[in-house]
């Protein structure tokens, strides 16, 4: 199985650091058979951390989208947010899963409540949004984050772990029965936090991996439309146009 590890941001070098730490999670989560390929946003922020940033991404993981669902068996957006999933899915024909709804999935499955920890304050409205999109209000999950980004976290990560633990306790202080570290930025810390934290710590890259992983069907409904469009990356507007 080939699966698209998409980087919404435009750092390589985060999109690399992504790459290595999947590769060495697959055989730890017992998913064998799988070929990770490796795709960086040609254009928009080098870290998202705004609704801008955040709406620019959507565009240019549709435009990886468009070019190389052909040439995969899943998309994997790897990128906190999860920008352009549901127009990804429309467009792809072929699975597609992002971080943050990955890892809702499977934490839920482990316990009613949950808490996603993640860097940057300016996620804490956005990921609150994305949550009651999908019906979940503060009564399942909470949103906590601290105050360096997870470009930061990702650079000096020693520096952000008392903090990520503080915000942990407080989140199982107020009942969270898992807590997800989301974000490429904070992938790989789990192991260390979790030995500080009262209840399973996960970490959103493996869980998009486990997701991606899985023989998902596609969902059953009208395909859309064709769409004229104009000045669009000809990949992209071919998929837009029905072409």
């Amino acid at each position: 199985m080939r699966i698209l590890l998409l980087n919404g941001n435009t750092d390589t070098a985060m999109t690399g650091r992504m790459l290595a730490l999947a590769g060495a999670a697959l055989p730890r989560l017992g998913l064998a058979g799988i070929t990770l390929v490796p795709a960086t946003a040609r254009f928009g922020a080098r870290y998202i951390a705004s609704r801008a940033a955040a709406a620019i991404a959507a565009h240019a993981v549709l435009e990886r989208v468009a070019e190389q669902a052909g040439t995969v068996d899943a998309i994997a957006i790897a990128c906190f947010g999860d920008p352009g999933l549901a127009a990804a899915r429309d467009i792809a024909g072929i699975p597609v899963t992002g971080m943050a709804d990955a890892s809702l999935d499977v934490a839920l499955d482990l316990a009613p409540r949950v808490a996603l920890l993640t860097g940057g304050a300016a996620w804490v409205p956005m990921l609150e949004e994305f949550c009651l999109l999908r019906g979940l209000g503060r009564d399942r999950v909470r949103v906590y984050a601290v105050a360096p980004t997870g470009d930061m976290i990702a650079r000096e990560p020693g520096r952000a772990l008392d903090l990520l633990a503080d915000a942990a306790a407080e989140a199982v202080s107020h009942g969270a029965g898992v807590v997800v570290l989301g974000g490429a930025g904070l992938a790989g810390l789990a192991p260390v936090l979790a030995a500080r934290v009262a209840v399973p710590v996960l970490d959103s890259l493996d869980c998009l991996l486990r997701v991606a992983a899985r023989p998902v069907p596609l969902p059953a409904g009208p395909a859309p439309g064709p769409t004229p469009t104009s000045r669009l990356a000809s990949a992209l507007a071919g998929r837009l146009e029905g072409s």
